[in-house]
């Protein structure tokens, strides 16, 4: 089974911290939009680095340090994932996954700067452990430039190149997984699958008050469909806004889905079940088309939606 050390960027810019903050350093008593955190085994987390205080106030006060000049759409943080297949964790210690991280940590932290290392805490109260690595995007020469240092489709394949040439001197069994640049895919956030998961929810909740409205009631129900709708449509206009990225991979990912059914029986469960549970992403886009094919006339005009945010699978 291929095993593969996983590294992803995620830019962020004048949006606050505050939110990013309270999941990595686990402030929140519960996390309804996430459910793979099992609060229970949130004290093994543990940090490489520990932040000095509040995200934002860490990183303004490193872009005031370097007497950088910033605008609105300026990148002032970067959240890196870091993790690997979970077929490599399997049958580790606590000891062997912090002596992974520790290494995986040390390479970001040559690249961009200790003094710019906002947090960086390993979570492994999820299924599967994985580093948050936050970092403040300031070259050498004291310039705000995620571009810079990130760099474009040419410069991740070398990022994830020599991640994986520096990885692999201590753990050879890993392997390089294929670059987006030649596939054509765009790697598909995990927060976008479970809030695919959580529209689709919401979706079969109004459809459930829907199918119980009658003319005895159907003022009641109106109003319940309608003051729930009101909260579901800007979420699914800026979830469909952001799936349009990824067009590609998604169709690539319902096209395995069809094989992979096939072939559920066979003894390559592992890696086919990790890419089937992606693919179900259909259901639930599936989910979320009923009801918007089904809303009445007068409520759709009450909520004054003349189009629909998210057209089948033309995205």
């Amino acid at each position: 089974m291929a095993q593969h050390a996983i590294l992803r960027f995620e830019k962020h810019k004048g949006n606050p911290a505050r939110p990013l903050e309270a999941h990595h350093e686990r402030q929140k008593e519960q996390y309804a939009s996430n459910p793979d955190i099992d609060t229970a085994k949130s004290k093994y987390n543990f940090h490489i680095v520990k932040p000095e205080g509040r995200y934002y106030r860490f990183i303004q006060s490193r872009i005031e340090q370097a007497g950088c000049r910033t605008r609105k759409d300026s990148t002032r943080f970067v959240d890196t994932l870091i993790t690997a297949s979970p077929e490599f964790f399997k049958g580790k210690s606590p000891k062997e996954i912090q002596a992974f991280f520790q290494r995986a940590a040390d390479f970001l932290i040559d690249q961009v700067g200790r003094e710019n290392i906002v947090s960086a805490v390993v979570h492994m109260d999820e299924k599967t452990p994985h580093l948050h690595l936050t970092f403040v995007p300031l070259t050498k020469d004291n310039r705000l430039c995620a571009k810079e240092i990130i760099g474009n489709r040419a410069n991740l394949t070398k990022w994830q190149d020599d991640f994986h040439a520096y990885m692999v001197e201590k753990y050879p069994d890993l392997e390089r997984g294929e670059s987006a640049s030649k596939t054509g895919r765009k790697h598909i956030p995990t927060r976008l699958f479970k809030q695919a998961v959580s529209l689709s929810k919401q979706a079969r909740a109004i459809e459930a008050i829907l199918d119980g409205m009658n003319p005895l009631n159907a003022g009641k129900k109106k109003e319940e469909a309608l003051s729930l709708l009101k909260k579901w449509f800007p979420q699914m206009e800026d979830f469909s806004g952001q799936l349009k990225k990824y067009k590609i991979t998604i169709k690539d990912l319902l096209e395995e889905n069809q094989k992979l059914e096939a072939r559920a029986k066979a003894s390559e469960s592992g890696k086919m079940k990790d890419r089937m549970e992606r693919a179900k992403l259909e259901s639930e886009l599936h989910d979320m088309q009923r009801l918007l094919d089904r809303i009445p006339p007068e409520i759709r005009r009450e909520l004054g939606q003349a189009q629909r945010p998210y057209q089948g699978h033309d995205l």
